[in-house]
């Protein structure tokens, strides 16, 4: 269930990104292109998840897909995009000269986790934790080179991969918001390091 602001219901979309290095940026480390977006509004069923690949749909195409339904959302949910999704996903719109996305509240269950160590956080591990119906869909090197050379099979795996994500997410958010294991989220803005507090 959406949360509730003064009687009527938000719209959370959920989403997720894949990408793949594209040039070095300085000693080891490299910069990313967006290979795959999938997002879905968390109160819609998963035959209604909406993809975009690279190597299938125009680039451009493939980030004003994902910002209609960004500025159609009330909230915007996934997992660790505050932190890797929503800034490589402003930077590809930056370099492809187009308007980047707006300030948006966040669910990220990643950095809004409750505290704690010697735990891995990443999807995977949670999900595996949390005992979840929907698998991560694992890329072995293999595959993810395949899948970042834009071949046929390999365009097949970051969709597989990349919508596998948002449907375990959706039902990984719903657990933690069950077990009372999120803490608020943040305001998401391309203009501040981070996102400032949601102030309801």
């Amino acid at each position: 269930m959406s949360p509730s602001w003064v009687g009527t219901p938000l719209r959370t979309l959920d989403f997720d990104i894949e990408a793949r290095p594209l040039s070095w940026y300085g000693g080891d480390w490299v910069t990313r292109e967006v290979t795959a977006i999938a997002a879905r509004f968390i109160d819609e069923p998963e035959k209604k998840t909406r993809v975009w690949l690279l190597g299938v749909d125009p680039y451009v195409e493939m980030l004003e897909g994902f910002r209609e339904l960004y500025d159609a959302a009330d909230i915007v949910t996934g997992h660790y995009i505050r932190g890797f999704d929503l800034p490589n996903v402003n930077a590809a719109m930056f370099e492809m000269g187009i308007p980047g996305l707006s300030d948006k509240y966040t669910v990220d269950t990643k950095l809004d986790l409750v505290k704690f160590q010697g735990l891995s956080k990443s999807q995977e591990n949670l999900g595996a934790m949390l005992g979840l119906d929907h698998p991560k869909v694992s890329m072995d090197q293999a595959k993810w080179r395949t899948a970042n050379r834009l071949e046929i099979d390999g365009i097949a795996l970051t969709r597989s991969r990349v919508i596998g994500d948002v449907n375990q997410h959706i039902e990984m958010l719903a657990v933690l918001r069950e077990r009372k294991m999120l803490s608020a989220g943040k305001v998401w803005s391309s203009k501040s390091q981070g996102g400032s507090k949601y102030q309801p």
